[in-house]
């Protein structure tokens, strides 16, 4: 097993610079997750790490050796894509033993290697299959199996349940964390879907346009990002964003009908406009004559999602127990944990501390 560290990384294409020096740590055994939106460089950064994209500046090293340079053979990594890429003709143990083959590995080992793969992700009854018998989350476990009878140092995933149905996602979710629990090998692992980051992740690497824009265990993030952009894309529903305007005693927050809300955080001068956050999961409802109404509630059993018109026209969005939902067109006072109120600069977005 091996970590990865990146060291001021860059890549152009030309002269369109993509990542922007990246310094990163991956701790040996880590289970790493890069999230961001669509274009972020996620994907570009794995490649560079498998040797799939050239780096055009700065240093990679798995382990105790530099492999910037190096040839995806020769770096010790076993990458799972999106799609499954397996040979049709073959059955579920040829596609998993095929690259072992390849390389002139004796039969009896190859034999010996799927067969323990096989064990891990509970293939065995599966083996003399061939892929079209199979359901897509069965091939995916065959995907990573043919990563895993390789016993490479590091696991790359790039978006590889994106291809599944939502029910299928879970279940491979599940399978995956447990696969790392198992194995203990060093993973990274792309994807736009938060959920995926926070559930599989011992670390988040939030990416936009090249940069990463902050670091941190998933609950870390969620409950102090670094700014605007951190705070929206970790969570789920995404944090609500109000215009706040600074005065004597606070922030006030239009969109909340009027509320003040007093804050030891350090502010701009009085007049100044900066953003309020509030996540739906910190904020409750009760019906009270309001400027406030309630616009569409989503039930979903457990929990509801509650929309509500605000006197601004801004979105707002609030969680509630499944039970103590408020039907659409009650008027309403938002309650909240002021301490857990954040603020952000409006021209910066950065958060104010």
């Amino acid at each position: 097993m091996s970590g990865v560290t990146l060291q001021t990384v860059i890549k152009r294409y030309g002269d369109v610079q993509v990542i922007h020096g990246v310094d990163l740590t991956i701790e040996d055994g880590e289970f790493c997750v890069f999230v961001g939106p669509s274009g972020c460089g996620k994907s570009t950064l794995l490649r560079m790490i498998a040797g799939l994209e050239e780096t055009s500046d700065g240093q990679i090293d798995i382990g105790a050796r530099e492999v910037t340079h190096m040839d995806p053979a020769e770096r010790g990594v076993a990458m799972v894509f999106q799609t499954y890429a397996l040979y049709p003709h073959m059955s579920v143990e040829e596609n998993m033993g095929f690259g072992l083959k390849m390389n002139g590995h004796p039969k009896d080992e190859i034999e010996r290697k799927v067969s323990e793969a096989s064990k891990v992700l509970k293939l065995d009854e599966y083996l003399k299959r061939k892929p079209a018998a199979l359901s897509g989350g069965q091939r995916q476990r065959v995907a990573i199996g043919r990563a895993i009878v390789r016993g490479p140092e590091v696991f790359l995933f790039d978006e590889p349940l994106s291809n599944l149905d939502a029910e299928l996602r879970v279940d491979m979710r599940v399978e995956i964390a447990r696969l790392h629990k198992e194995l203990g090998t060093t993973m990274i692992y792309v994807t736009h879907d938060q959920v995926e980051a926070m559930t599989l992740a011992d670390k988040i690497v939030v990416l936009r346009a090249g940069i990463i824009e902050q670091v941190g265990a998933p609950m870390e993030l969620y409950r102090d990002p670094e700014n605007k952009f951190v705070a929206g894309f970790i969570g789920s529903p995404s944090m609500n964003f109000l215009r706040g305007e600074v005065t004597e005693s606070g922030v006030a927050v239009p969109g909340l009908g009027g509320d003040v809300i007093a804050t030891s955080v350090n502010l701009p001068s009085a007049g100044s406009e900066v953003t309020v956050g509030i996540r739906p999961q910190d904020a409750t409802l009760a019906a009270a004559p309001s400027p406030l109404t309630v616009d569409i509630t989503e039930q979903l059993g457990g929990v509801a999602y509650e929309y509500l018109s605000t006197p601004t026209g801004e979105p707002l969005v609030i969680e509630s127990k499944g039970d103590d939902a408020i039907e659409a067109g009650t008027e309403v006072k938002v309650h909240y944990d002021t301490d857990r109120v954040m603020f952000f600069d409006a021209q910066s977005d950065a958060r104010l501390r």
